[in-house]
């Protein structure tokens, strides 16, 4: 690599972009896939060591949330009628 190559912001063994706020995603991953295959891992490894690196975790859900949910479905229907439909289902 000669010293204008690297003056435009080309690196050995690491990924660098010149001008960071400028330069776009697709730029990015063009500079990305320059990189050998260790240092892709490398690079995917520190992206996700850093803050904001991991997946947003959900926060945890109740059943609870479900109630109510598809009630529409059932007005006006029969309990009695529902259930011997289904229990005649059982043996066909």
């Amino acid at each position: 690599m000669d010293a204008e190559a690297l003056a435009a912001g080309a690196s050995v063994g690491m990924l660098k972009v010149k001008d960071m706020p400028g330069t776009s995603y697709e730029d990015v991953v063009k500079s990305a896939e320059a990189l050998g295959p260790a240092d892709r891992l490398r690079l995917a490894a520190e992206l996700i060591r850093r803050p904001g690196g991991q997946p947003d975790q959900a926060a945890p859900r109740s059943v609870l949330e479900l109630r109510g949910l598809g009630k529409d479905v059932w007005l006006g229907a029969s309990v009695e009628e529902y259930l011997a439909r289904e229990r005649s289902s059982w043996n066909g």
